[in-house]
């Protein structure tokens, strides 16, 4: 078992302050690395309830790599064991570990500071997480996440680490992302740059989607009023459009459905509130994050909704 696992991954681990290195195996690709100097980063420490993501803020030099591994057909935790044996062996401190629902599925998926696709895919009903810590005498720290994923025979692994600039300890102060009302009601266009910036994303509630269509109201939203005025004001600011669907139908043309219904948003904050197309994302999500049962028509409506989730603004 232990022989077979070792040819998923193997992580080496150096001295507090070098970076993480990764072997994996001959057919594994680096999808993704960013490397910034001086960063500030969210480490979740706790699952997604009640509202709230509890995170600790980190400041010093953060890494984060992703891979994709194919042809293995590992589960989650066969690539993620031999992982963690190793952070414990080399003294790491395990603060979190979690799985999919247990860590809170979409919520934590969507609030945790995760690489964008295509570098990193996440599956919200088949990833596992892992937060750890370790120093050295001089009182540095040192973190580290660890996040894996997989789409069939493809397994995805997302790696970030925050070491402290310089001596002394690294700033580590507890954050939490709230997550806005998912009472219905539209948001104010104070709300939604609020929720923006504060929770890292925000329901538009007062946009127009009937069953299976794909088309956008007239309008005119104030959520969408409200978006454009944020990111006109900024242009480093980037968001992704998220759809959702009610669950009338198959997943697949529910999935293509919020994509178009998410496309749509994207075109009308270009088209008529002139935001630039290269601070907007479309994806869709189907109905895979439901807020409701959809046993009613007023649940479904709820479901049906399209989400800005805020971008890394550096």
């Amino acid at each position: 078992m232990r022989a077979g696992l070792s040819l998923a991954l193997a992580l080496f681990l150096p001295q507090v302050g070098g970076a993480l290195e990764l072997s994996l195996p001959g057919n594994a690709v680096m999808s993704a690395e960013v490397v910034q100097e001086a960063d500030t980063f969210l480490l979740p420490t706790g699952p997604f309830e009640n509202g709230s993501l509890p995170q600790e803020r980190l400041e010093g030099r953060v890494t984060q790599q992703a891979w994709r591994v194919t042809g293995q057909g590992l589960t989650t935790l066969q690539v993620l064991m031999p992982m963690r044996q190793e952070l414990e062996d080399a003294g790491w401190q395990v603060l979190f570990e979690c799985s999919d629902q247990e860590c809170g599925g979409f919520d934590f998926r969507f609030n945790a500071p995760i690489l964008s696709a295509p570098d990193m895919f996440v599956d919200l009903f088949d990833f596992r997480y892992l937060a750890a810590r370790r120093g050295d005498d001089g009182g540095r720290l040192e973190h580290a996440a660890v996040l894996v994923s997989r789409s069939g025979e493809t397994g995805y692994v997302q790696i970030s680490q925050i070491v402290a600039n310089g001596s002394g300890a690294m700033q580590t102060t507890p954050d939490l992302f709230v997550r806005q009302s998912q009472k219905g009601e539209a948001l104010t266009v104070p709300a939604l740059v609020n929720a923006m910036l504060e929770s890292g994303h925000a329901v538009m509630r007062d946009l127009d989607f009937s069953t299976g269509a794909t088309a956008l109201g007239e309008g005119p939203f104030a959520s969408l009023v409200a978006l454009a005025e944020f990111l006109n004001a900024d242009p480093s600011r980037r968001v992704a459009l998220v759809g959702h669907t009610d669950s009338v139908g198959a997943l697949d043309a529910n999935i293509d459905l919020s994509r178009a219904r998410a496309r749509a948003v994207l075109e009308r904050l270009v088209e008529t509130h002139g935001v630039s197309r290269a601070q907007l994302e479309a994806e869709g999500l189907g109905y895979l994050a439901p807020v409701a049962s959809n046993r009613n028509p007023t649940s479904r409506d709820m479901n049906r909704r399209v989400e800005a989730v805020l971008l890394d603004t550096r």
